[in-house]
């Protein structure tokens, strides 16, 4: 019988050759099967390691074995309603998404035509680059200054085909912070067909008193969008929630390419959950910043530099390639972020952990160093 040759598979959209797939950090699963761990402390990924909270695992708990056979509801209405209260804004103003992720990437498909340019800072959040590529954009990189965004060197950077410009703030991996008089600098002097992405994923941990209250600067910008998370400060990264603020007309367009639902009913109610749980937040933030203190401790002590952070992770210069290191760190049960993929490759990522994961860290960085 004559065999017969496999019928090829069928080409992709020629855009996405230009686009590699995301990295995420390596899963527990992952990194216990790969080495024959039976514990990791993951501080790679800027995870919440004090968990979510327990008003939000009740929430799920109680929530009735009905609605799992039941769609959720589609506008999230009640969580909507508690949010929209907690930040004083119109229930219209906001947008929810499986994540930070979605939001991105229906901004840019949204409001990015192809050939349009999306001014992107280097190093930063790498999907930006990915929603502008899969939009049909083009990148336009504007590098970091001193580990932080220069807004100067965005205005000097817009021309007639810029259509999208995306701020990390604070910024990930550098953990740095732009202040609210260089924001409005700027937003001075951007066209109003460009729209401007404040990505405020690690808000909540900045405490510097220049970081700017972007919610109020949507009476005067029509042309912004804040995007924030439930996945950092409420540790809600394994049920993906996500949400936009912005004025309708912005919020309009993303819900005309966003998918009917979202969120699912559990991910509705912890969200909603966590938004009453104040003691929670403030635990998380005191030993957030405690952590971030003792980490700087040991550098200084090491003669390392670092960046001072306004999140909760922090990055080491280790003098040398920092990938063995981050390689012999796993091997010991500690996954930390090499700085290769951010370009700069003698660095650390470290998100901040409990305190006695940043005891375990350092005794193990503390015998690596020279």
């Amino acid at each position: 019988m004559q065999s017969l040759s496999p019928i090829p598979s069928p080409p992709v959209k020629d855009l996405l050759n230009q686009i590699p797939a995301y990295t995420p950090a390596k899963s527990m699963e992952q990194i216990r099967r790969e080495l024959g761990l039976e514990s990791v402390d993951r501080l790679a990924a800027n995870e919440n390691p004090f968990g979510s909270s327990p008003l939000a695992a009740e929430a799920v708990r109680s929530l009735g074995s009905d609605l799992l056979a039941q769609y959720p509801d589609g506008s999230s209405q009640l969580l909507r309603d508690k949010l929209a209260e907690r930040l004083g804004v119109r229930t219209s103003q906001l947008v929810f998404g499986s994540g930070s992720f979605e939001l991105l990437t229906l901004t840019a498909q949204a409001y990015l035509n192809p050939g349009e340019e999306s001014l992107i800072p280097v190093p930063s959040f790498n999907w930006y680059k990915g929603a502008t590529l899969l939009a049909g954009g083009v990148i336009h990189e504007v590098p970091l200054v001193n580990h932080s965004l220069d807004l100067e060197q965005f205005r000097q950077r817009i021309n007639a085909s810029t259509r999208i410009i995306w701020l990390c703030n604070p910024n990930n991996p550098t953990g740095t912070i732009f202040t609210a008089d260089a924001l409005l600098g700027l937003l001075e002097h951007v066209p109003s067909h460009v729209v401007v992405v404040l990505d405020e994923a690690y808000y909540e941990f900045a405490e510097s008193e220049d970081y700017p209250d972007t919610v109020k600067l949507l009476e005067q910008y029509n042309n912004l969008i804040i995007l924030r998370t439930f996945s950092k400060i409420y540790g809600l990264a394994g049920l993906r929630i996500g949400y936009g603020i912005g004025n309708e007309s912005i919020i309009e367009g993303i819900n005309r390419v966003k998918l009917p639902i979202s969120l699912t009913a559990t991910s509705q109610a912890a969200a909603s959950a966590s938004l009453d749980d104040h003691e929670f937040v403030s635990h998380c933030l005191h030993y957030n910043r405690q952590g971030r203190e003792t980490l700087m401790q040991s550098f200084d002590q090491w003669k390392l530099p670092y960046i001072p952070s306004e999140t909760n992770f922090i990055m080491v210069d280790l003098l040398q390639d920092s990938g063995p290191i981050t390689r012999e760190l796993l091997n010991r049960g500690i996954s930390v972020r090499g700085g290769a993929e951010f370009g700069m490759p003698t660095w650390l990522r470290i998100t901040i952990g409990t305190p006695e994961q940043i005891a375990r860290l350092i005794r193990e960085l503390g015998a690596l160093i020279p």
